[in-house]
């Protein structure tokens, strides 16, 4: 018998096997010139129409020295996977062919598809799960803040009142302001001296003695008159 009539028979072997372990998941695509085929694989518990679990077809070829060397293996019509998954699938099953170099492997490289795809559903539903809990978790801690407000600390602490200093500032600015502009009663006297010379000529024309409560004024001194024009308006 010549090689290449052994790796023939070896493969006939093994299809002859797979359809009688995969009755209803083995399809035949092409016998000739080599064998080509497609299993179906999926997670336990996989349901395409509840969205539960994974699923994928493997499809096989043949090469002339199968199995001396690695079948084509593609992965088809996956459900559920993403790119960066099916890039993982594949890199696994391509290194369990390597392993398995020399005999027949398609039943190895099934049974390896899906306990990967059992795993990662596993992974999946633990991350579902522990978002779930991250919720729940936030939501309880929203409640818990309406009703005892935020936790004090130093850094939040330095931050409300550096704001509540500056709205104070911004507060008091325009009365700081307005008080600047106000000038006293010395001020405005010495400013406006027409205030003195009217009073003075008042007086000198003989106009009606105005008695005046020396009381009301703390010190005449204050307003800073020399002493001629206090003498004047005594007489």
């Amino acid at each position: 018998m010549s090689q290449n009539s052994q790796y023939k028979e070896e493969q006939l072997g093994e299809i002859f096997s797979l359809e009688s372990i995969y009755p209803d998941e083995l399809e035949v695509l092409e016998e000739e010139p080599f064998h080509q085929f497609k299993l179906h694989v999926k997670s336990e518990g996989h349901d395409e129409e509840e969205g539960i679990g994974y699923a994928c077809d493997l499809k096989f070829t043949y090469t002339p020295t199968y199995p001396e060397e690695i079948p084509v293996i593609e992965i088809m019509d996956d459900l559920g996977l993403d790119d960066e998954q099916l890039e993982r699938l594949k890199d696994r099953l391509e290194k369990e062919a390597e392993d398995n170099l020399g005999m027949v492997m398609i039943f190895s490289l099934v049974s390896t598809a899906n306990e990967w795809l059992n795993n990662e559903w596993d992974a999946e539903l633990r991350h579902r799960d522990e978002e779930a809990e991250r919720k729940i978790f936030e939501a309880e801690e929203a409640e818990k803040n309406k009703c005892h407000g935020t936790a004090v600390t130093v850094e939040n602490f330095l931050r409300w009142k550096a704001e509540f200093d500056a709205e104070i500032a911004a507060l008091k600015k325009p009365e700081r302001e307005d008080k600047d502009k106000k000038l006293t009663g010395r001020e405005l006297f010495m400013v406006d001296k027409s205030m003195i010379e009217s009073d003075l000529k008042f007086l000198e024309d003989g106009g009606e003695v105005v008695r005046v409560d020396e009381s009301l004024f703390q010190d005449l001194e204050d307003l800073g008159l020399d002493d001629e024009l206090v003498s004047d308006g005594s007489d």
